[in-house]
């Protein structure tokens, strides 16, 4: 829709004004693929490759088999939450909290000396030290999880960079922001959900786009949109995947209950387009591709980066009917591809680190383009 053209929502409420029924109210759309197919078509940086999408369909699906990737394969690594050593309300309370915290771990370190948390023996970084630093919190009694803690002002910025210490000297990044948005969230929740996010998924009555849309509408840290060649584009990257995790942690049950998830889309970020690129899907400009290669920043917002993020949307969009196409029982949505393509990200990303010979293999994985830079906290 262009700045022209009539808003569908403005309409709407001008024939409730006027007593006019439109019908049956519509149901919820997020309007991200929406936004995607509109960057795809109006992108001149980044461009989705017919071929290579084929290509990509066929080895994510053979992969996704050999190895029976399914929703289940989210509560098997060992920080999820699972259902034998946390109740139904706190699986939920720290779902939330970890994806309301799910932005921007990527440092200028490299190795080990970038940001990583210590927990349960091992070392970890990235998303994982995130779920980590939770983990950690609560078993020192510090109720992270708890938007009574945020609201009822114990919660600090020192207990934020308590709780999300580093093993070593580099520090979480945004922390200030990471704190900022928990107590968004605790004022939010207590003025329209009763303080519980129990309250604030079965606001939605089981309609995944419902859930996104109302994160998006009450909380600011959840409202991720930009505009783009005129037109307001939408994300949703956080708001997305915390019905994503929400529908695999509960299997599909409980609080994890939507009669319509496959209208969820990937969850455009900074890892997704890198093994995209690297899997022959997406192609980039010359001066996009230098400096991407280069390690330079793109501002959030700025046409790169929405170019980026937009046509990461529709290249797992596409792949999803390429496979359907040819496998049409396969019960398969763009959930389980971008929860398939980030684990596949971080195995060749740890073949990188630890590889300590010159094979061809271990070559070509260091030569793998970097990941886009872009410091935000929208992913």
């Amino acid at each position: 829709m262009s700045d022209d053209e009539a808003d569908p929502e403005l309409l709407e409420l001008l024939r409730k004004s006027l007593g006019i029924s439109s019908g049956p109210p519509a149901a919820p759309e997020t309007k991200v693929l929406e936004s995607a197919s509109f960057i795809c078509d109006n992108s001149i940086d980044v461009a989705l490759d017919m071929y290579g999408t084929q290509s990509a369909a066929e080895s994510i699906w053979s992969q996704m088999q050999q190895r029976g990737y399914s929703r289940k394969s989210w509560s098997e690594h060992e920080l999820h939450p699972s259902k034998e050593e946390m109740g139904d309300e706190d699986r939920l309370n720290f779902i939330f909290t970890m994806d309301l915290l799910n932005f921007s771990f990527w440092t200028e370190r490299d190795g080990d000396s970038r940001f990583a948390v210590d927990y349960k023996d091992k070392r970890w970084t990235g998303y994982w030290a995130l779920v980590a630093a939770l983990r950690r919190a609560l078993e020192e009694g510090i109720e992270i999880t708890s938007p009574h803690f945020w609201h009822n002002g114990d919660m600090t910025i020192d207990t934020i960079r308590h709780v999300f210490r580093s093993a070593t000297d580099d520090e979480m990044p945004l922390l200030q922001e990471r704190f900022d948005v928990m107590i968004e969230a605790g004022e939010v929740l207590c003025m329209n959900f009763e303080s519980c996010i129990s309250s604030l998924v079965t606001s939605a009555d089981h309609s995944a786009p419902g859930l996104a849309n109302i994160l998006a509408e009450h909380f600011p840290s959840f409202r991720d949109e930009s505009r783009f060649e005129g037109r307001k584009v939408r994300f949703l990257k956080r708001a997305q995947i915390f019905v994503a995790d929400l529908w695999a942690a509960f299997d599909g049950q409980d609080w994890g209950d939507f009669d319509d998830i496959d209208k969820i889309t990937m969850f455009a970020d900074y890892r997704i387009p890198q093994i995209l690129h690297t899997l022959g899907s997406m192609s980039y400009s010359p001066p996009l591709d230098a400096h991407i290669r280069a390690k330079r920043e793109i501002p959030p917002g700025s046409s790169w980066e929405i170019q980026l993020r937009g046509c990461s949307i529709w290249s797992v969009e596409s792949i999803r009917r390429q496979i359907k196409r040819k496998h049409p029982d396969a019960e398969l949505n763009a959930i389980l591809i971008d929860f398939f393509l980030y684990d596949a990200m971080k195995e060749l990303e740890k073949k990188a680190q630890e590889s300590l010979t010159a094979s061809k293999e271990n070559a070509d994985v260091r030569e793998m383009i970097p990941h886009h830079r872009t410091r935000s906290i929208w992913y």
